[in-house]
């Protein structure tokens, strides 16, 4: 049992520092991520440039690590036969913990003008040489998908058991937070579990097994009340954290010790850390 006296610390599992709405404030913006407790922020991938602007903050800033990775929404802005190497070059960095965020994404129109089957191939193409990517290297992938969940499991059934995966910003009810975890995957829960009509979003966090859960913020976006409409920050996770442990009936510092410890164990950031030390 965690002692009601420790002070809980947390870990925002997806964040996007890179994000040209945090320019030039990076460092404060970390600085206010220790003063609420939280004292490790994953920053995520989403094409080449910030990828690489993501290796150069985890170097700079020690509470910070990096994940790399092309989106979705990004498959039409990198060259298909170089992107892999410039990831895997990336993802050789010691304080790299992740690929991602991958997957796919039925929701937005084609960026490039593409009909809509080539882009969504390319998605799945992009997808899989990056999941392909992780398991060669030994990391984790952090999971993208919107309005295609049943296309992600598709794809995902294929490396159940090779590629540690969290489903990001998880927004399923019980049922399928039961489905995916039983399946040995992860889920992450954003501010919208503090929404008080994400009734689903409420009853997968009630429902989702201890380690297999972890917390998130999506920084800049969607924000937690009572910041909601706001830009959000990694500080911000502390408000999840207050609502998930009110939704599943226990203290935050039990929702602490259970968070990160999955955090931990799925990023293996003890080992990370032991490296680089």
């Amino acid at each position: 049992m965690v002692s009601e006296m420790t002070e809980p610390v947390f870990t925002d599992t997806h964040a996007h520092l890179a994000s040209r709405q945090f320019e030039g404030e990076v460092a404060e913006i970390v600085s206010r991520a220790a003063a609420a407790g939280v004292r490790r922020i994953v920053s995520i991938g989403s094409d080449l440039e910030d990828s690489a602007r993501n290796v150069a903050l985890a170097s700079e800033f020690p509470g910070v690590l990096a994940a790399v990775g092309v989106h979705p929404t990004s498959v039409h802005e990198v060259d298909e036969d170089t992107y892999l190497d410039a990831l895997r070059f990336l993802a050789a960095e010691p304080k790299v913990v992740a690929i991602g965020e991958i997957g796919l994404d039925f929701y937005h129109p084609p960026q490039d003008g593409s009909p809509v089957e080539v882009w969504r191939t390319r998605q799945e193409r992009f997808f899989r040489a990056q999941l392909e990517l992780a398991e060669s290297m030994g990391l984790p992938a952090v999971i993208h998908q919107r309005e295609c969940a049943a296309e992600v499991d598709a794809v995902l059934r294929d490396y159940d058991g090779r590629v540690r995966v969290v489903l990001h910003c998880f927004n399923g009810g019980a049922a399928a937070v039961r489905d995916v975890t039983h399946r040995g995957r992860w889920v992450s829960f954003t501010g919208i579990a503090t929404f008080p009509k994400a009734t689903e979003v409420h009853e997968a966090v009630v429902a989702a097994p201890e380690g297999r859960f972890m917390l998130e913020t999506d920084a800049p976006y969607l924000a937690p009340v009572p910041y909601r409409g706001k830009r959000c920050e990694p500080a911000h996770v502390r408000h999840t954290a207050e609502r998930v442990a009110d939704l599943r009936g226990c203290s935050l510092q039990a929702i602490s010790a259970a968070t990160e410890r999955t955090a931990t164990e799925f990023f293996r950031m003890s080992e990370i850390y032991k490296s680089i030390s």
